[in-house]
């Protein structure tokens, strides 16, 4: 749909597959150009996300790394830039504050809830930040576990209900109903959004 391919994580692979198997699909297109532009508009913040997507971006694929020559290849160091203040913008200006609607709900198992508060950050924090915050807030309701995986931080416990591969359960994120592409560390609320965090199973 609008030039995605399952959502912004899969799209490297996909990139690379369809371009590596062209031959294999005709008459069928896709909308090669359509893709790309979905991919060069994203800020891609996970390394493993980044790792996927360049080579489709710089018109290879994985299958072209058994055939590179190093010793031909000169080294470069990229320029560096520090990372943005979560509080300060560029030249340091203050970011401006924003209201995030955070609502938690468990419907599935064990004693049910259902909490929401409203949570003020900096613009431009992630939705981890608005998590952290509400937790500082009212750590009884909304104390969470997370933790570091290749995809960036996976979110595994929530007022004290963990997810489970035994059980096929997780948390899962919405706004406004429909689920988010990006993962708590790099996705980055609107000024009023509404996010809730939903224990689902699969």
């Amino acid at each position: 749909r609008n030039g995605m391919i399952g959502n912004i994580y899969s799209m490297g692979l996909a990139l690379q597959a369809l371009e590596a198997t062209r031959k294999f699909y005709a008459p069928r297109k896709w909308d090669c150009a359509q893709a790309f532009s979905v991919v060069s508009a994203h800020d891609y913040q996970q390394p493993m996300a980044i790792a996927q997507v360049l080579p489709a971006l710089v018109g290879r694929t994985y299958l072209d790394a058994a055939g590179l020559d190093c010793a031909a290849t000169e080294a470069t160091s990229p320029n560096r830039q520090l990372p943005l203040s979560p509080v300060l913008g560029t030249h340091g200006v203050p970011r401006a504050p924003i209201e995030v609607h955070y609502c938690i709900k468990n419907t599935l198992q064990g004693n049910f809830f259902h909490y929401c508060t409203l949570v003020t950050v900096p613009s431009g924090s992630t939705l981890l930040r608005v998590m952290e915050v509400a937790a500082e807030k009212d750590p009884q309701n909304f104390s969470f576990q997370t933790e570091q995986t290749s995809w960036g931080t996976y979110v595994t416990s929530i007022h004290g209900l963990a997810a489970s591969t035994e059980d096929r359960t997780y948390w899962q994120f919405l706004s406004a109903g429909d689920a988010l592409d990006e993962g708590v560390g790099t996705y980055k609320p609107r000024a009023g959004e509404h996010i809730q965090a939903v224990f689902s199973t699969y």
